[in-house]
């Protein structure tokens, strides 16, 4: 497989040519631009720049409103509402950002509410921007129905991924971001396209019988890690994303890869100042990860910087996203 090499700064300019290209407004370029760089520098490229396709057809064929501006309001000091009006959680999330830095601050705690949206991307992507600037914050998203639960073989979830995040002094933040799913879609979807088998216990099948076989999954469900207690936590992020922020429940959002409609679903966000809890939190966070870090346990976070990293893209995935600017 020929790969292509950018620099960072090259990576977002190509992010953003194809996202105008595709008639995304330049803000939303951006923002996403942003969003998708960092989840290849974070080693979610599976949400990076190959996932950067689904938002290109997601503005050409009508799923995302190119050109709309998010609308915040403030229902309560502690309280941000954003209403993404059919675009993207990235760019509602770049609008709300120093306000809900703002108000962590002086309240203790704030609580982002987004609704309306195109599915959030990384996960993590949110929670590593706030713990940067001191925050502890946990994030949860829906989004159009994939996963089985229980005795059902109908897609009643979406992935429903948690995201937490904290600051460590003189390191990366730590970033913890996992599915309630045994595994991402789009590693459904990498696989079928491969004509590549999955483990057992990924997916199931159109019929509800458990497959191996990427190409009948995809005609099927996802399936939750751990059983009950994985689809008891996408009932939680559920209640969380699209119960508190009056989104579509992902039973009810449209597909984010087919049709003309937005999926409409939520993203939800606790930020919390751990310093007026207990001043020295970053150091008291730094020692322990040490600790942990001591007797082998991994300690997920981390991401790169301008200087430390070149981004690889598949020369077959650039094509694919050049072919954006012929439209």
């Amino acid at each position: 497989m020929k790969l292509m090499r950018y620099d960072l700064n090259s990576a977002r300019e190509l992010a953003i040519r194809v996202c105008v290209a595709a008639g995304a407004s330049k803000a939303m370029a951006i923002s996403l631009a942003e969003a998708t760089v960092a989840a290849e520098c974070s080693g979610r490229s599976s949400v990076g720049f190959a996932h950067l396709p689904d938002y290109l057809d997601g503005f050409l064929y009508g799923r995302i409103n190119r050109i709309e501006e998010p609308v915040i309001f403030f229902p309560a000091p502690a309280l941000i509402q954003v209403d993404s009006k059919g675009g993207i959680a990235q760019l509602g999330f770049d609008r709300a950002f120093e306000e809900l830095l703002i108000r962590a601050s002086t309240y203790g705690v704030t609580v982002f509410s987004l609704q309306n949206s195109y599915t959030a991307g990384e996960l993590g992507y949110y929670v590593r921007r706030l713990a940067r600037k001191g925050l502890v914050a946990l994030a949860a998203t829906n989004g159009s129905a994939l996963m089985a639960a229980g005795q059902s073989s109908e897609a009643v979830y979406g992935t429903n991924p948690l995201a937490f995040a904290a600051p460590v002094d003189n390191r990366a933040p730590l970033v913890i971001d996992q599915a309630s799913s045994a595994t991402a879609f789009v590693n459904i979807r990498r696989a079928a396209e491969r004509g590549e088998m999955i483990p057992k216990g990924w997916a199931i099948d159109g019929k509800g019988q458990n497959t191996m076989d990427s190409r009948e999954a995809i005609k099927g469900a996802l399936l939750a890690f751990g059983g009950a207690r994985g689809a008891n936590i996408a009932l939680m992020v559920e209640v969380l994303a699209a119960g508190t922020t009056g989104a579509n429940w992902s039973l009810d959002a449209p597909s984010f890869e087919d049709g003309s409609r937005s999926p409409g679903v939520g993203l939800f966000i606790v930020a919390l100042n751990p310093e007026l809890l207990v001043p020295g939190f970053s150091a008291r966070m730094a020692s322990q990860i040490e600790r942990l870090s001591s007797k082998g346990i991994h300690v997920p976070g981390g991401s790169c910087t301008e200087d430390e990293i070149e981004i690889d893209l598949p020369s077959s995935l650039v094509a694919t996203l050049e072919k954006y600017c012929l439209h």
